[in-house]
């Protein structure tokens, strides 16, 4: 399949270097000419000065732009008639994404959301896990996605930026929408977006979730953890590790509540480790080569993005916030 990449910054350069090598990258297009040419001649592919030039000649293509130009770009690809991968936040805004999903379903084109933590083998394998009943029910959901601040992001938030990605494996791990948010956090730094954040949701089936996001933390955090019936479970997304554990009362001396024997199991799962973002673009390609709905697609993204509006009125009100539903 012929292969594309609109936007070759930081992003977009790794989605240029798996294309390559999974697929027939045919070119490259970026807003300033000499990124361009430098990461095509990388990747052996031809760069583009031409957006349309390169939209017509390739069957499948990445959109890797800033968000700013996500709505822009991705619809003049999807009424050429190709299929689209959006890179995280989609749009930026909910309804700009539903016209994209609803453009692509009249024109029979596959659209796909940029959410890579989906296709990353410990969010599999937990989800698979729980709805195997290895794990007892599922209780409350917890994540904290914290770093320092990226020079990259200029045009959204750390709900937008971070909080998202969490968003969508709360939902898809839960297999369950987020019915409403309370947000709190602010701007610490002189960035123009909130910086730092924490949201409590309210999840289908009675189930909790909470979130910390920042761009305050000198170190980078990437972990879940899954409070359930009959174990505490706790996956890190930079190790790919799971770890679940559990407890065991033994009969009790009443005579002597000093000693509570308690068995503790700790049990942790091989991971065969593997790149998301690899295993997102051969879903992608698999999607587009099938015209099968891909594992992260275009409505994925419109229910992750009214999550985050939600979060941000929250934010700005101070009260808890309900999250729109339906198409």
């Amino acid at each position: 399949m012929k292969t594309g990449v609109i936007g070759v910054g930081s992003m977009g350069q790794n989605h240029a270097r798996i294309y390559s090598e999974i697929s027939d990258l045919v070119g490259v297009f970026d807003l300033d000419a000499d990124q361009a040419r430098k990461v095509a001649h990388r990747f052996g592919a031809k760069p583009y000065l031409d957006l349309d030039e390169l939209i017509g000649e390739a069957d499948a293509l990445s959109v890797c732009t800033p968000t700013a130009n996500h709505f822009a770009v991705a619809m003049k690809s999807i009424r050429a008639g190709k299929s689209t991968l959006l890179e995280k936040p989609f749009t930026g805004a909910s309804r700009q994404a539903e016209k994209l999903c609803r453009e692509a379903e009249r024109r029979k084109v596959v659209l796909a959301s940029g959410f890579v933590e989906r296709f990353n083998p410990v969010v599999a394998a937990a989800k698979d896990a729980l709805e195997d009943g290895q794990f007892g029910k599922l209780i409350s959901i917890a994540s904290r996605r914290v770093s320092s601040f990226p020079s990259r992001v200029r045009d959204v938030g750390v709900i937008m930026d971070l909080a998202i990605h969490d968003i969508d494996v709360i939902r898809y791990i839960t297999s369950s929408e987020i019915l409403a948010v309370f947000s709190l956090g602010g701007r610490h730094s002189s960035v123009e977006f909130e910086d730092h954040a924490n949201l409590l949701l309210e999840i289908e089936g009675g189930v909790t979730g909470f979130i910390e996001t920042n761009w305050l933390t000198p170190m980078k955090v990437r972990k879940v953890s899954l409070t359930c019936s009959e174990s505490f479970v706790q996956l890190d997304y930079i190790d790919q590790s799971l770890e679940m554990s559990s407890t065991r009362i033994r009969e009790v001396d009443p005579g002597n509540l000093f000693q509570v024997p308690l068995e503790h199991d700790v049990r942790r799962m091989s991971l065969k480790k593997e790149e998301p973002l690899r295993r997102e673009l051969e879903d992608f390609l698999g999607a587009a080569g099938s015209s099968m709905p891909p594992q992260a697609g275009g409505w994925d993204a419109v229910a992750n993005l009214r999550v985050c509006e939600a979060a941000a009125r929250s934010l700005r009100e101070r009260r808890r916030a309900q999250v729109p539903s339906g198409r």
